[in-house]
């Protein structure tokens, strides 16, 4: 599988985008050690291309993660990521943002890019969002990899109404591990096929460092601008189509839609 682009933009709105980028749509030259450090499994994580680029393995010791070392509170985050190319039930690589990069427990803000291993394809992929809570927000995907830029997910701020949306800090968290427990249907990780490998690319990172005494709702930061608080006509439409073919899980189709303020607004 060749390199997929991932977007999550944070604004008044946060988008999820996935594509097949090209290259030159992410900045490359910049290194893994600028703006991220390892959390996890240190010598499954191999940096390639003078740290260009990273990949992160899984084997039955261990996987692997990293983290940014600076929190945001608002931006457009970005990775290219290849996923493992082995048969991979029950594997997860992730791309995402949270308040607690250390997973200690307790409510906290998350905004999540699961890849769900399979035998593929098709590829799926989970989203979901936590707002000061455990999340519960999932989404599921079949991915079709035809797609430029198409929003394959939205959530609106409804806290005037009562709905709740991410505040605090965000780190940016990349990480491969083992997630058959709940990830594949009851299928099992073939560790016959290990070690399981994802590579990640892209470490420029586009978002307001909490740390620098900006404002990170100021409209001087173009993501802020009011021509991204909503997807264009073309972009809705797109979006409308992919939530018809291929999303196939949606929290707000089941019994648990009641207790969220934005599955009532929809």
């Amino acid at each position: 599988m060749s390199f997929c682009f991932l977007n999550l933009f944070v604004s008044l709105m946060v988008t999820f985008c996935v594509t097949e980028g090209t290259i030159d749509q992410v900045k490359t030259d910049v290194r893994f050690d600028d703006n991220y450090i390892v959390t996890y499994g240190n010598d499954h994580l191999l940096q390639l291309d003078q740290g260009r680029e990273i990949q992160l393995s899984m084997d039955l010791a261990t996987g692997a993660g990293f983290k940014s070392k600076r929190g945001y509170g608002s931006g457009y985050f970005q990775m290219r990521i290849k996923l493992p190319k082995n048969q991979s039930p029950g594997v997860v690589t992730t791309f995402y943002l949270t308040s607690h990069p250390d997973n200690q427990p307790g409510n906290h803000d998350e905004l999540d890019f699961e890849f769900l291993g399979s035998d593929g394809p098709p590829f799926h992929l989970q989203t979901n969002v936590f707002a000061n809570d455990n999340g519960g927000r999932e989404q599921r995907i079949r991915l079709w990899f035809l797609v430029d830029d198409i929003p394959i997910r939205v959530f609106k701020n409804y806290e005037e109404i009562g709905g709740r949306y991410p505040t605090q800090e965000q780190f940016i968290v990349g990480s491969i591990w083992n997630g058959e427990a709940w990830a594949s249907g009851g299928l099992k990780v073939d560790w016959s096929k290990a070690p399981f490998q994802a590579h990640y690319r892209g470490f420029e990172v586009n978002g307001c460092d909490l740390g620098s005494g900006k404002s990170c709702s100021s409209q001087d930061l173009w993501w802020n601008t009011e021509r991204n608080w909503s997807l264009t006509p073309e972009q809705q439409h797109a979006y409308e189509d992919v939530k018809k073919k291929f999303v196939y899980y949606d929290y707000c189709s089941n019994d648990r839609a009641t207790a969220y303020t934005e599955c009532q607004v929809h």
